[in-house]
């Protein structure tokens, strides 16, 4: 909370006023539309009430229509269909969007997740000849595979159809040879950039949907729409589709933007008894869902199963689980999800020690890399998620343990910040690493013990040489400065429109200067480290709450003057409701 941000406030637009009045709301509303560069009324309007007539044609995508026709062609014909999924929620969504897509055509259908630890991310060469001796005809990958160069060759020496749905970075442009490969930022030839489909930022439930939805067409006799039977199928899937997008924290703009606000009123609306126990097993029957539940909540538990078990677990109880079952599941994933955190908490206060006891936190080292024996490799990737916020670099956690009897191995996981694309860096420092893929702002590798000093000043050395300073100092993005009287209840109303918010589509915050505090702080939460403000500004007073501010009690008593970054709230107590303000920053004044 103390540590200094650089405030970047938006200036007054001055097409604010006119395009509010088109849009019959306030400047305020117009403003935060036009510091998001949308500044067309239908654009405008568009955003404001997504439409699912305004999803992208699924044949856009690269070689979707082939892989449909195929599919189709293998539920006409009976041959066995296997999904082969990833762990985390994006793959458990993908996995089981398709296992229904195929199910609800009348198809046979198989699905089979990697174990995180004991087999890692993606494509393996041991499982797709496991899957192909059980009688696989077709195997479909979601949310992994375009990196799969050498083991796809098990399934075309085979004479198995693998088709591979992907929307992850490759290496270069050398592909898996495999019936066909389906990714939104393919050109129409199968290499790279140009890309053909206008959303290059659809997640792998994303691509999945959209392939799901390409054979309900390639299923219906050459008509160029679904069965209705289907539609209500691909109606319900986007419930799936946006647990997948919010999870993966790919921007919510555009079409993924009618995507979450589609399926977030999907989701708590669902007849899926698995989506229903998730939703009970967090303690949101009947409420209003929003990204924040989706992100913080539910996904939390879905992810957990991968990280601390198996996530298969986690499909089945999306998928075949009766309603008794799918509880089960939910209850052992709320154990999952309370053992993830205790853990969590542990590895992070190993890594915050090690980062202070080698002097990583300092301005000469503009990236960090952790390993350690015995941490836990489903929990690294959030807890280098921590350590990015609290020292604004980009890191990479590494847990060494035993690869089944086989000697020492580590499993890595990194997180970005803005500007430095981590998938590039682990391709530079490749010559050290046993394998690795990913994208822009987070990534996942395998790395040798005795390679571990190498690799680390091998990063240290691109990101010192990729990064400025000032990159390393975190940013506030402000949506404009206000005055306290303009925070009213009709405002927060207002901005909830603009939801749902996430990655691309943030919350908007604003500022308000020279406030006084006007009561003494109170300290609030079970270690005292919130602490509850009481603000004024001329003839308005508002309360406050500051999240992890608690060292800054002294300073913080009544007459003190600061500038304050804000998110304006709604609190509802006993029938009345106020404005609350959730202090982001705060900056001392004189």
């Amino acid at each position: 909370m103390h540590r200094p941000k650089r405030w970047i406030i938006a200036p007054p637009h001055a097409d604010a006023g006119e395009l509010a009045g088109r849009l019959r709301t306030s400047p305020v509303i117009a403003q935060v539309l036009l510091n998001r560069g949308i500044s067309q009324p239908e654009e405008c309007f568009n955003f404001l009430q997504p439409s699912l007539k305004c999803l992208h044609d699924p044949a856009l995508i690269p070689n979707l229509t082939k892989a449909a026709e195929r599919i189709a062609r293998a539920i006409r014909a009976g041959e066995k269909i296997v999904v082969y999924g990833d762990y985390d929620v994006d793959g458990i969504t993908a996995t089981c969007i398709l296992w229904h897509a195929i199910r609800t055509l009348g198809g046979e259908v198989d699905y089979y997740i990697p174990h995180r630890i004991d087999e890692g991310y993606g494509l393996n060469a041991a499982a797709l000849r496991e899957i192909i001796d059980r009688g696989a005809n077709v195997i479909v990958s979601v949310d992994c595979g375009v990196t799969a160069v050498e083991q796809a060759k098990v399934a075309l020496e085979r004479g198995i159809d693998l088709i591979i749905t992907d929307h992850h970075e490759w290496h270069d442009d050398s592909f898996p040879q495999c019936y066909t490969i389906v990714h939104p930022r393919l050109s129409k030839d199968d290499n790279a950039i140009p890309h053909a489909y206008p959303n290059a930022a659809l997640c792998g439930a994303g691509v999945a949907f959209k392939l799901a939805w390409g054979v309900g067409v390639a299923a219906n006799d050459g008509n160029p729409k679904v069965s209705p039977e289907f539609r209500e199928f691909l109606l319900e899937a986007t419930a799936l589709t946006a647990l997948g997008t919010i999870a993966d924290v790919v921007p919510l703009v555009g079409e993924n933007r009618i995507i979450a606000a589609y399926g977030l009123g999907a989701v708590k609306a669902s007849k899926l008894v698995g989506i229903q126990a998730l939703i009970e097993s967090a303690g949101l029957t009947g409420q209003t869902l929003d990204s924040y539940h989706v992100g913080f909540l539910l996904a939390p538990r879905l992810n957990a199963c991968g990280r601390m078990g198996h996530a298969r677990e986690a499909v089945e109880m999306l998928t075949q689980a009766n309603r008794d079952r799918a509880i089960q599941i939910a209850t052992y994933l709320e154990q999952h999800n309370r053992d993830r955190q205790a853990m969590e908490k542990s590895i992070l206060d190993a890594a915050i020690k090690q980062v202070e006891e080698q002097k990583l936190d300092g301005d000469d080292c503009r990236a960090i890399v952790l390993g350690a024996q015995g941490w836990h490799p489903g929990v690294i990737g959030i807890v280098a998620s921590r350590i990015v916020d609290r020292f604004c670099k980009p890191t990479i956690m590494i847990a060494f343990n035993e690869n089944n009897g086989s000697g020492m191995i580590g499993q890595g996981s990194g997180r970005s910040i803005a500007g430095f694309h981590l998938s590039r860096a682990l391709e530079f420092c490749g010559e050290h690493l046993e394998a690795y893929g990913g994208h822009e702002m987070a990534a996942g590798l395998k790395i040798k013990p005795e390679k571990f000093d190498e690799f680390r000043s091998c990063i240290c050395r691109y990101a010192y040489e990729h990064l400025e300073p000032e990159q390393l100092v975190p940013e506030l993005t402000l949506d404009a400065e206000a005055e306290l009287r303009q925070v009213t209840a009709a405002l927060v109303t207002d901005l909830k429109r603009l939801g749902p918010f996430g990655h691309g589509n943030r919350k908007p915050v604003f500022c308000s200067k020279g406030i006084e505090i006007a009561a003494p702080p109170r300290r609030v939460g079970k270690t005292g480290n919130h602490l509850q403000l009481y603000m004024k500004q001329g003839n308005t007073s508002i309360k406050a709450i500051a999240f992890g501010a608690g060292e800054l009690y002294e300073r913080l008593q009544p007459g003190v003057r600061v500038d304050v970054a804000f998110e304006p709230t709604l609190n509802e107590y006993n029938g009345f409701t106020s404005v609350e303000l959730e202090v982001k920053d705060l900056q001392f004044v004189g």
